[in-house]
């Protein structure tokens, strides 16, 4: 999503980013645990992606402390979203505030402004708790929920879907990332129903743990098993061949390049829109935020 965002701010478009806040691992499940409070990190990422403030100063946010009895592992704006929402008594409030000073341009809305809690039920029938677990177990997904049941989503942020123009699902962690927010119902139900078209932005490569072996079909497949029919209008995925030298890094990792079964997707009833989207500057695969931007924005 940051990538996403990083582009399309400068466009001239009203753009809001809707987030996950399910995150339980490092410094975000520590502020949770110790809190109380929806994770901060992903939220951070997407602060620091639309704003437009000093670079020193956004340096300083996305600041990690390496060292210290207690603070090692922490961010600076995980601990300032932190100290926000205890001054306000209120996440999203204290988003706001520190969107405000950091300049931030459009909105950012937490998908919830209460704590939730990701798990998912393995083929094998195991239930594993927490999104930092679930592509540790190694096991074949089968689906993912969430607690409490059912979330409530913030209003703001179902209201945002209804009226846009163009609804962005953005690439990342399937199942620990992208699902999270589209499997609550309101917003499951706010998708199906908005007049503004819907577009998946594929991934580029398999995520080991959650995605091994999935082509692009088996992606979309998974968003619609989950939410159902007529949540997504369309799907953008890489059309040129992923170099050797990459794949040769990804392999260390047990990932390798999505197949496009772009005619599956079609018999799916999806548009498929194959572009060049990858930075082929950069020696890890990432989507090019200049190109997936102009992209979108030629979509609107």
């Amino acid at each position: 999503m940051p990538v996403l965002l990083r582009g399309l701010k400068d466009l001239p478009i009203d753009l809001s980013a809707i987030v996950t806040v399910a995150d339980d691992g490092g410094s975000s499940g520590r502020l949770r645990n110790e809190m109380s409070i929806p994770a901060p990190g992903d939220i951070r990422n997407v602060i620091a992606a639309l704003s437009d403030a000093e670079p020193m100063l956004l340096e300083l946010f996305q600041h990690r402390f390496e060292s210290g009895n207690g603070l090692s592992g922490h961010s600076m704006g995980n601990l300032l979203l932190a100290a926000l929402t205890s001054m306000k008594g209120d996440f999203f409030t204290g988003i706001k505030e520190i969107s405000r000073v950091l300049n931030v341009k459009g909105k950012i809305y937490p998908i919830a402004n209460q704590n939730m809690y990701l798990h998912a039920e393995m083929e094998d029938g195991t239930l594993v708790s927490g999104e930092s677990n679930i592509p540790k177990y190694r096991g074949r997904i089968k689906r993912v929920f969430l607690e409490p049941d059912p979330v409530k989503p913030l209003p703001e942020a179902v209201e945002e879907i209804k009226h846009a123009d163009l609804i962005v699902i953005a690439p990342g962690s399937l199942y620990t990332s992208t699902l999270p927010n589209i499997i609550i119902p309101e917003i499951s139900k706010a998708l199906k129903e908005t007049s503004g078209k819907v577009t998946y932005v594929c991934n580029v490569m398999t995520q080991h743990g959650e995605t091994d072996g999935y082509s692009a079909g088996d992606h979309v497949k998974a968003i619609i098993d989950h939410v159902g029919q007529g949540c997504v209008h369309s799907i953008i995925v890489h059309n040129q061949p992923i170099e050797h030298d990459v794949r040769k890094i990804y392999a260390e990792e047990q990932a390798e390049p999505v197949i496009y079964d772009n005619e599956r997707i079609r018999r799916m009833k999806l548009e498929v829109i194959e572009e060049d989207i990858i930075d082929h500057s950069k020696a890890m695969l990432r989507h090019d935020t200049k190109k997936i931007a102009n992209l979108l924005y030629s979509m609107l």
